[in-house]
């Protein structure tokens, strides 16, 4: 198992291969269609966007439909590569298509789920394990419940409703997000899933309609991921770790989740409690799904050439729009991995 570092700083990458920019794609053009996570959806368009420039004959189109929906799509051979922030479970990778090979899931990057939330007259907000535990099981009503009101005494918190925003749609966001509510909540009983049955508060389809929901009604909190309340300008909740800290959502304090966790040989890295001191409480990586083979020279090579791009060079772009880009001892392993994508035989 490779271990993450202390520090997610990124050296010199370690590539021997040419720049994947002046290698990709050859001289015909090549399209490459995905579907699936919301979460990386940001960060993905602009990758996509910026390798477009370096190579004009690689076209990469991207549908933001969910984890779940992506999944899907990837299983049903409709899409060249699927995107989810829940690794293939034992059901899914038994579903795959034989003719396929091996699927591969590639680590692309890392983040956080941040409660985002819209109260006048609040634009500070602590939530001790009890508060957030509450909100999200519906047992927490009003603004002004006593377990919210002990660790915001200088706060003007209202007697009004609660109203908590969830994801309606299969999601990956919401993997991660109730990994940690099953870890943290001892009276939670939805289990953790991309789907559950929601004990309180108002479905919203995508990262962007959950933050959309927040922003346009007062009262309201809910879970999204952490660029896209950044980038709406949503209020974000500081949330009681499992050291007892109260931790502001940041790239830095999710990286420190990470700190010295051990990768499996297939990426497939949960931490759903992290206990660093300073580690903000939610935070998962995302990966890509590739298949095992592909028809096509080509969209192979394409996408081979992308993802090593993004690695070596589009880390700018992630520590731009707040997530995480990967160490150099992850992303050489996933590199390696790569190989196992082959061509199929005509």
């Amino acid at each position: 198992m490779a271990r993450l570092p202390q520090i997610m700083r990124r050296p010199q990458q370690i590539l021997e291969a040419p720049s994947p920019a002046a290698t990709a794609g050859g001289g015909g053009t090549v399209s490459l269609s995905g579907a699936g996570a919301t979460f990386p959806a940001p960060l993905y368009q602009r990758w996509f966007s910026e390798f477009n420039k370096l190579n004009p004959n690689i076209q990469i189109s991207y549908q933001s439909v969910g984890s779940g929906a992506g999944v899907k799509q990837f299983l049903a051979k409709t899409v060249d590569f699927g995107a989810t922030d829940a690794p293939l479970n034992d059901k899914e990778r038994a579903s795959y298509p034989k003719d396929m090979g091996e699927p591969l899931q590639i680590p692309m990057t890392g983040g956080a789920v941040v409660y985002a939330f819209n109260l006048d007259g609040v634009d500070n907000l602590k939530l001790s394990r009890d508060a957030y535990c509450g909100i999200t099981d519906g047992t927490i009503k009003t603004w002004n419940d006593p377990k919210i009101v002990k660790d915001n005494p200088d706060a003007k918190l209202p007697s009004s409703p609660i109203t908590f925003i969830h994801r309606s749609d299969g999601s990956g966001t919401t993997f991660l997000f109730t990994s940690h509510i099953k870890a943290a909540c001892p009276n939670w009983k939805a289990g953790a899933s991309k789907s559950v049955e929601w004990p309180a508060g108002v479905g919203a389809k995508g990262n962007e309609g959950v933050t959309a929901q927040i922003q346009q009604t007062k009262g309201t909190i809910g879970y999204t991921e952490y660029s896209y309340a950044k980038e709406n300008s949503l209020k974000m909740a500081a949330i009681q770790n499992k050291s007892g800290a109260f931790i502001d959502p940041s790239p830095e304090a999710a990286a420190k989740a990470l700190e010295g966790a051990e990768v499996p040989a297939d990426f497939a890295l949960k931490v759903p409690d992290p206990a660093g001191k300073e580690a903000y409480p939610i935070v998962g990586l995302t990966w890509l799904l590739l298949h095992g083979k592909y028809s096509d020279q080509a969209k192979a090579d394409a996408l081979k050439n992308f993802i090593k791009w993004a690695f070596q060079d589009g880390s700018s772009f992630a520590k731009e729009l707040g997530y995480l880009p990967l160490p150099n001892e992850v992303t050489n392993k996933a590199i390696a991995a790569l190989d196992n994508v082959k061509v199929a035989a005509k």
